[in-house]
């Protein structure tokens, strides 16, 4: 048997002699920190909604929302179990409330979005206004706001949870609080907040009431609607988006949220788009309609069947194409924001 190259085991041991002093070598890994491209551990995942609804149900019967404070079962990503996270930056959960119940009043610094997934007549009470919740409703609960979610209704209310968990777990910058009450006081008429900043305008004088996120936190499914339908028939219809929005924050053009960005799209009867990829890794929730999505990587596709109150997830760089025969809404959530405040998001229209 040959002797190991002298070079060889003299970096051995040098290697065995600093390790006590927490010392390693970069270049034994130097590639997979700077990788060529992404190198996301994360996987296209489907979770279809007639498969989760039971689950959510048993969980409305094995534990109380009270008892629960938020009954949410968890999308967890298949390569990230045990994480709490559907990409490594991005959490996501689906959320029950019963009719009756209130998931008590708390905050936290982590920013929240809530996208209405079935059911109509819950609320959500933000820093002291309630917006009361319908189908395909987007609704923002921003970073160490009170917020307590309530259901008047007659009938089970679900959504989606869409938070930045793990980007702020990344940064060590948890907080949160219970409040003293099980629900806030209500101090402002439902729609005040539409009122003052979502017809393109804002009062004279005012300042930013939630910091870096938007003014607005109930954005209703029904304006939305309205402008894919209208763009839809009368603008070019995109051949990688097909009709395409950006959710916005009035006082400054941004993204709601300074971590998520929130979008909805519609694709038309007969679409079938071409192929894309991006670093932001987005989180999909079906409104309407029935379609398809390819999602690939290294050679290898997976294709998703997907149809109204499923979600998916496509992680980071990998190419994904949209096809619908009869048509379908998407709506979807992303960490892009990040990525433009850091300088490093990257996108290909592919042909």
């Amino acid at each position: 048997m040959n002797a190991p190259h002298p070079h060889l085991a003299a970096r051995q041991r040098l290697y065995d002699e600093m390790s006590p002093l927490n010392l390693t070598p970069l270049w034994e890994v130097l590639h997979s920190l700077v990788p060529p491209q992404p190198a996301t551990p994360c996987v296209p995942a489907l979770w279809k909604y007639d498969e989760v609804r039971p689950f959510l149900m048993r969980a409305g019967e094995a534990i109380t929302a009270e008892e629960a404070v938020r009954r949410v079962l968890i999308l967890e990503n298949p390569a990230l179990r045990g994480q709490s996270a559907v990409t490594q930056s991005l959490y996501a959960g689906l959320q029950l409330i019963l009719p009756g119940e209130v998931a008590p009043s708390h905050r936290h610094t982590q920013s929240a979005l809530r996208f209405i997934v079935e059911g109509s007549g819950a609320y959500t009470a933000v820093d002291g206004e309630r917006a009361t919740m319908h189908p395909g409703d987007f609704i923002i609960t921003p970073s160490w706001t009170w917020h307590d979610h309530g259901n008047d209704a007659d009938v089970p209310v679900v959504w989606l949870d869409g938070l930045d968990i793990p980007i702020i777990r990344f940064f060590d910058a948890g907080f949160a609080q219970n409040d003293v009450s099980k629900s806030q006081q209500v101090t402002r008429a439902e729609g005040t907040s539409m009122a003052r900043y979502g017809h393109n305008m804002a009062p004279v004088r005012h300042d930013a009431p939630f910091g870096a996120t938007s003014p607005i936190f109930s954005y209703p499914y029904e304006r939305s609607r309205e402008a894919l339908e209208r763009l839809e028939r009368d603008a070019p219809v995109d051949d990688w988006d097909g009709v395409k929005l950006r959710y916005l924050n009035p006082l400054t053009g941004g993204s709601p949220m300074p971590t998520m960005a929130t979008f909805m799209q519609r694709l038309p009867a007969g679409f079938s788009g071409k192929p894309w990829r991006q670093t932001d890794g987005a989180v999909y929730s079906v409104v309407e309609g029935e379609g398809e999505v390819v999602i690939e990587r290294q050679g290898v596709a997976t294709r998703f069947a997907f149809a109204p109150r499923d979600h998916f997830v496509v992680p980071s760089w990998h190419t994904a194409r949209f096809s619908s025969k009869q048509g379908c809404v998407l709506f979807s959530y992303s960490d892009r924001p990040v990525h433009q405040a850091l300088g490093i998001h990257q996108e290909e229209r592919l042909s």
